[in-house]
């Protein structure tokens, strides 16, 4: 019990768990089902003069042998060997302390990409090897372009079991005995003390790599929306053309259309009287680029459009990540039912730049390219804490009821997908909620969940000011207190910081909530997004072959992984910031130094012969 109570992991609870074990037949339980248990007793007594060949013929038998008897004897030793809790934890912690992990290139490999070519022929020791190592060498590993094994010195191990069992002892049997020993030690306990090192480098490597996709997830959702401006979104393509969509403000979609302006040997006159047509008939600000095929060749058109005509019109390249996964998907089925699929992308793209967290809830969040190796995870797990993140996300910011999809009102606390589905039919079939507690109203929506989900749910434009603010209702006593007062109404609620600035707490309330509301009177919609920069708008394009060493870029972060950050300068590839060049001191990680969507000053190092371009954020 007290060795148990001592452990602090549970791989210590299942070594002492171990002996206790249901097991499938083993070679040493068929020797004991055979009667030859004593003669591996007698061998482990070691006298110092034993007769093997004599106590050997007391086990013979028609089927055994005095061959089959020895070998019987050692197995049984042997597997003693695997199951000693000393020996295997003696085994794991110096081969933690001091194996090397190898990794070699197998024969008929597959790599055309060369992904893996880094561990073709590769050596590090174990307890150093970084998380994403780990995974990269486990899917490599899978994907069976590699073999990976340990290096180490078995000597080590034979001499410390050898001395636990013979300790000083002088004994004539001492080579059956390190024969036994060392076939346990190689068939038995290093196999399976190498399977429990490689499963714990997986799950701390695992949960590492959650982490950080964790923390891109919810950055990249909480990117400040890009308010107010009329936006045409592109999916780019070349046989079929670039579907365009222009979107009002409120995301609202009013018109489809299509251009083949990435087709580089067309005549462009029509894609430009069509561009040209939307541009005008909307008075478009701000063009949306999808990043994925044709991409750069729909960018070059547009910039170079933009600067034949002198206008003052912008364009911003978008993530597609997860784009086509929404599109085909019932939500947007259900959303777009007579939009083609690569028309669905392009609305998409651009309510992407208008508010990210609206667009982005609608799709699954593994599918959203900010982490490192996220399918390799445990989908439990992943789907979890990824859920969090989004209703976290959510949370903080807020939802307009009257506009927010299912989609997105599924992540409010308190709703569930019914519920969401539920809020949305009964706006459709009564029209725009008036006030918070017409929320009452929606079927399956009880009072445990109201109270959890108003206070995240906004009314804009309603018939009570403080159900536009993050307030929960519990606390509008308070709010009308502190506007008394100040000689104010609810009409006055996000012109009054400065009067609020002296307003102490005497209301009996907790200092938490009585910032919070005052917080929430002198700035109702403001959210955790206000602190974000917005989309990085362009008007040119940047060409690889313009990169020189030392020229300074600026660019928006969209990975951040364990080795650094993926910066999207304008190439069709996003460059790479190695962690040691983040900073002249020494980085932890480099969420410490940014995270998804900053906006950054970087300086270009080099381009190898494979176009990838390697940035730095120190000055060169």
């Amino acid at each position: 019990v007290e060795s148990v109570n001592n452990c602090t992991k549970l791989s210590e609870v299942d070594e002492i768990y171990k002996p206790y074990k249901e097991k499938k037949k083993t070679k040493a339980m068929l020797a004991v089902e055979a009667g030859l248990q004593p003669l591996a007793d007698y061998i482990l007594k070691c006298p110092r003069n034993g007769n093997i060949d004599l106590e050997v013929q007391k086990y013979i038998k028609e089927d055994l042998d005095k061959e089959a008897c020895l070998q019987g004897a050692k197995d049984i030793i042997a597997f003693k060997v695997s199951e000693t809790s000393r020996y295997r934890k003696y085994t794991k912690d110096m081969l933690y302390k001091t194996a090397l992990i190898v990794t070699k290139v197998k024969k008929n490999a597959v790599d055309e990409k060369k992904t893996y070519q880094m561990y073709y022929d590769y050596t590090e020791k174990i307890n150093r090897i970084a998380n994403h190592r780990v995974l990269a060498i486990n899917r490599a590993e899978k994907e069976k372009v590699i073999t990976v094994s340990f290096d180490y010195e078995i000597d080590r191990f034979i001499d410390y079991i050898t001395f636990g069992f013979i300790g000083k002892r002088e004994t004539n049997l001492k080579d059956i005995i390190v024969e036994a020993i060392t076939e346990g030690f190689k068939r038995l306990l290093y196999p399976s003390i190498e399977r429990e090192i490689r499963g714990e480098l997986k799950e701390r490597a695992s949960l590492a790599s959650l982490d950080v996709f964790s923390s891109n997830l919810e950055k990249l959702l909480l990117q400040a929306p890009l308010k107010d401006k009329m936006m045409l979104g592109v999916d780019p393509g070349f046989r079929t053309g670039c579907k365009l969509a222009v979107v009002d403000p409120t995301g609202k979609v009013l018109e489809i259309s299509k251009f083949y302006a990435s087709l580089p040997e067309r005549d462009h006159h029509k894609d430009e009287v069509i561009l040209s047509s939307l541009l005008k008939k909307y008075a478009i600000e701000v063009i949306a680029i999808g990043n994925g095929t044709a991409s750069r060749e729909t960018e070059k058109f547009i910039a170079d459009y933009i600067h034949k005509y002198n206008l003052n019109l912008s364009y911003v390249i978008v993530s597609e990540a997860g784009a086509s996964v929404y599109s085909a998907s019932k939500i947007a089925q259900k959303e777009f039912p007579d939009f083609a699929v690569e028309e669905r992308s392009a609305v998409s793209i651009a309510r992407r730049v208008q508010d990210p967290l609206s667009e982005l809830v609608k799709i699954d969040p593994k599918s959203i390219s900010v982490g490192q190796y996220q399918h390799d995870m445990n989908n439990k797990d992943l789907t979890e804490r990824l859920d969090f993140v989004v209703e976290k996300a959510v949370n903080q910011v807020g939802v307009d009821i009257n506009t927010a999809s299912s989609s997105l009102l599924q992540y409010v606390s308190g709703c569930s997908s019914t519920i969401a589905n539920n809020i949305v039919a009964y706006r459709e079939a009564n029209g725009p909620y008036l006030t918070r507690k017409d929320i009452l109203n929606v079927p399956k929506l009880g009072n445990k969940s109201y109270e959890q989900a108003v206070g995240f749910l906004r009314i804009i434009g309603g018939k009570n000011k403080l159900d536009e603010t993050a307030i929960h209702p519990e606390s509008y006593a308070l709010a009308e207190k502190i506007l008394t007062s100040l000689n104010k109404t609810q009409k006055d609620i996000g012109n009054i910081e400065e009067d609020l600035k002296n307003v102490k707490n005497t209301y009996g309330v907790d200092d938490y909530t009585f910032n919070d509301v005052k917080e929430a009177l002198a700035s109702p919609l403001r959210t955790i997004r206000d602190e974000f920069p917005t989309a990085l708008l362009k008007s040119d394009i940047l060409d690889i072959k313009d990169l020189k060493p030392g020229m300074q870029l600026e660019g928006t972060v969209r990975n951040v992984v364990d080795f650094g950050a993926f910066v999207d300068i304008g190439l069709h590839d996003d460059g790479l910031v190695h962690i040691s060049k983040m900073s002249t001191k020494r980085v932890n990680h480099p969420l410490d130094i940014v995270n998804v969507g900053d906006i950054v000053n970087v300086y270009v190092i080099d381009v190898d012969e494979r176009g990838r371009v390697a940035l730095s954020l120190i000055p060169q």
